[in-house]
């Protein structure tokens, strides 16, 4: 007989718990946000439109009058916005529980962060990191806390990772493959992040959605040939499955109590694309150590953000 499917009923109950979630009003994000708060979770949404964080907040708390929900203001691509963020969430919190690290940004032109890195690097991974290095000690003293990553299967159509020219100065830039090394850094971070822990209470996951149905999915296809458009219309239905959907891995990441530091959740079905999350595997190149510890040196230098582990 086969396992049961893993879904959003099987979250267990989550009061007491203070989870951060960035990028939680919009997409996968905010489909994880309404479940943990629906569970009891003290929900935070780390968001950089703060108005369209309280809107999410008020549909989340219109449909469950009991859950709590904060917005915080958060710009992944401003360092010094990530540390004033980290100071508030400090200054209001005294443990951490959970950190999804879910927000991104996905194929957009070569641009920079405010601090010069190229954007789509800056922004989904070393935004996070210097996020979660600021974080980890209110996580640290909490049995059971995560850091829970979102990556995604584009990560195969990255590295590998050139730490000579990060961003992409020295070479044309392909929007896809810096999203892609982008991702593949996600995977990184949270592999060398979990070696770190070991012998800690707090363990570091990863999960991807998916072919969810979100923003970011319908600009990588908007952006494509017109074959290409047309044939993915045809195909759309056995490939893409709705945000609550491709919320579930990053959910089961989050709660399963059988989770295990290091595991990397995605969609059971064809190629990932959707279904009921299970553990799987992600590119060879990912579980390199010593891209990893690379990776990891090189986001301390570009950060100045040093780990308490």
């Amino acid at each position: 007989m086969p396992p049961r499917r893993w879904t959003a009923a099987d979250v267990p109950d989550q009061r007491g718990r203070v989870a951060v979630i960035t990028g939680g009003n919009t997409g996968i994000g905010f489909e994880t946000a309404k479940v943990l708060a629906a569970r009891g979770a003290s929900v935070v949404l780390a968001v950089r439109d703060a108005d369209k964080g309280k809107q999410a907040a008020a549909e989340i708390t219109a449909a469950h009058p009991e859950a709590d929900v904060t917005v915080q203001r958060l710009d992944l691509a401003s360092l010094a916005s990530v540390r004033a963020a980290a100071g508030e969430l400090r200054a209001a919190h005294d443990r951490v529980d959970l950190l999804v690290n879910n927000a991104g940004i996905m194929y957009t032109p070569r641009r920079t962060t405010a601090d010069g890195f190229e954007l789509q690097f800056g922004t989904n991974h070393l935004g996070h990191f210097a996020l979660t290095g600021l974080l980890l000690d209110l996580m640290l003293p909490v049995r059971g806390s995560r850091v829970v990553t979102v990556s995604s299967a584009g990560h195969r159509q990255g590295g590998p990772i050139d730490f000579a020219d990060l961003d992409w100065t020295k070479r044309d830039y392909s929007r896809v493959a810096a999203y892609g090394n982008s991702k593949l850094a996600n995977l990184m971070f949270t592999y060398e992040l979990q070696r770190r822990l070991a012998g800690t209470g707090t363990v570091a996951v990863a999960a991807h959605p998916g072919g969810a149905d979100t923003g970011g999915s319908r600009t990588s296809v908007s952006l494509q040939p017109f074959y290409f458009r047309a044939f993915f219309m045809l195909v759309r239905p056995f490939l893409i499955q709705s945000a609550e959907m491709g919320a579930l891995p990053s959910l089961r990441a989050a709660t399963d109590p059988d989770v295990q530091g290091g595991q990397y959740f995605g969609p059971e079905g064809f190629q990932e694309s959707r279904g009921h999350p299970k553990v799987v595997r992600s590119s060879p190149q990912s579980y390199d150590v010593a891209a990893q510890r690379r990776l990891w040196s090189s986001s301390e230098e570009l950060t100045g953000v040093r780990f308490p582990v």
